[in-house]
């Protein structure tokens, strides 16, 4: 499919850029994202996640409490968007949900936004 290779090429280059305003650790409540070191921490708990995972997280930490449709998602941290691969979402966000819950961290919170997409729900925030 060329142009499933042209969205995952673009996708690649424009994850490559260095942009040296990015922060190097997402805070979400008392959950830590270490890009550099490419770990998850809640306290001392430390969750370990595959690739596609961690950057899922990573995006929607960077975002709490903004609905991101499956479509976004996809595009964002698989770099494509089409229509039929958007259970691949499906099955990541309940990949990380398990592990999050297997390390007791029950805040933040992927939640499903019927219909739409997933946020991730900070305790209180009441999104």
């Amino acid at each position: 499919h060329p142009q499933e290779l042209v969205a995952r090429a673009k996708a690649l280059l424009r994850r490559a850029k260095i942009e040296p305003d990015q922060p190097k650790l997402i805070r979400a409540g008392k959950l830590e994202v270490d890009l550099e070191r490419h770990e998850i921490r809640h306290g001392k708990a430390k969750v370990q996640l595959r690739p596609k995972e961690f950057d899922l997280l990573a995006l929607l930490a960077r975002h709490p409490g903004r609905v991101f449709q499956r479509s976004e998602l996809l595009d964002l941290v698989w770099g494509y968007d089409f229509p039929g691969y958007t259970r691949t979402v499906d099955v990541h966000v309940q990949q990380v949900r398990e592990k999050l819950a297997a390390a007791e961290i029950t805040d933040p919170s992927i939640q499903t936004v019927w219909g739409v997409g997933y946020r991730l729900e900070l305790a209180g925030s009441g999104s």
